[in-house]
């Protein structure tokens, strides 16, 4: 047999491997802890800013659904929004959710200084890991969507959260401001001690906020789901304006969503879809 023949042998034995697997729903769970934010950002998938309504959820709903989540099986949890350092109590949440799974939060990092600092070293664990967006290594790329002087604060509050022993993650957006300048910001988080696999690079998407960017919805995201207080979602992707992603306004019996995303997903494997995408 040939080399090219043998190739397609085994690109034909792979597909025959993925069709043949189950797809099933992520362990990973998403909770909008609230969607007010102190930022603006013109590509904001959630539509947040300083108007926005917050629409938080009590730590009473986000303690009841992270039992249940627990006893369904999921391994990672994340925390977004908005702005999660803005709500008072959300260092009772993280305390509640790191004993249960590792736990990251999601920020734009210019929070952390006087109480909310003090607040959250009390919540120091190994299960915590915070993720600040930062988009460039110059504060040109970065401030261009997020306001002008952000980039200086972001960076403060990296530092700082480095200092005092956090797991830090950077999340960066790929836009037309810095698209040609990845690598340099690469370089850049890694000078700030952030290591190769903490940083993740996303892609910008036409959702929110955004008038540009990559068209996604249900059927080329793989689910991952995401709660907030208007229920149960398919992915972290979701826009306030845009119900496109919403699968049930019920959050309780969380189960049922789960079932109904996994069984949706086992309609659509036909292998006629669309390739599907994960977005971190």
């Amino acid at each position: 047999m040939s080399a090219k023949g043998s190739r397609s042998s085994t690109l034909d034995q792979d597909r025959k491997l993925a069709c043949s697997q189950e797809p099933s729903v992520s362990k990973k769970l998403w909770i909008y802890t609230n969607f007010d934010c102190n930022l603006r950002c013109t590509y904001c998938v959630a539509e947040s800013s300083p108007r926005t309504a917050r629409r938080a959820l009590s730590f009473e709903v986000i303690q009841q659904l992270l039992d249940e989540a627990e006893s369904l099986g999921f391994e990672q949890l994340f925390f977004t929004g908005g702005e999660p350092f803005i709500l008072d109590d959300i260092y009772e949440k993280l305390d509640y959710a790191s004993n249960l799974f590792p736990t990251t939060v999601l920020t734009n990092g210019m929070l952390f200084r006087g109480k909310r600092l003090q607040k959250l070293r009390s919540n120091a664990s190994d299960n915590l890991s915070i993720q600040v967006s930062l988009d460039g290594a110059q504060p040109e790329l970065h401030d261009a969507y997020r306001g002008e002087g952000t980039w200086a604060k972001t960076v403060d509050g990296i530092k700082q959260l480095k200092a005092d022993g956090f797991h830090v993650c950077i999340s960066t957006t790929e836009t037309q401001a810095n698209k040609n300048q990845i690598d340099e910001l690469r370089a850049f988080v890694n000078r700030l001690g952030i290591e190769e696999q903490d940083h993740f690079v996303r892609p910008l998407t036409r959702r929110g906020f955004s008038e540009e960017g990559l068209e996604v919805g249900v059927n080329n995201l793989l689910p991952e789901v995401t709660i907030s207080s208007d229920g149960v979602y398919w992915h972290p992707l979701i826009s306030p304006s845009d119900g496109d992603m919403l699968v049930s306004k019920q959050i309780f019996p969380l189960a049922k969503a789960v079932e109904f995303i996994q069984k949706r997903l086992l309609n659509q494997q036909d292998g006629m879809g669309a390739e599907r995408t994960e977005v971190q």
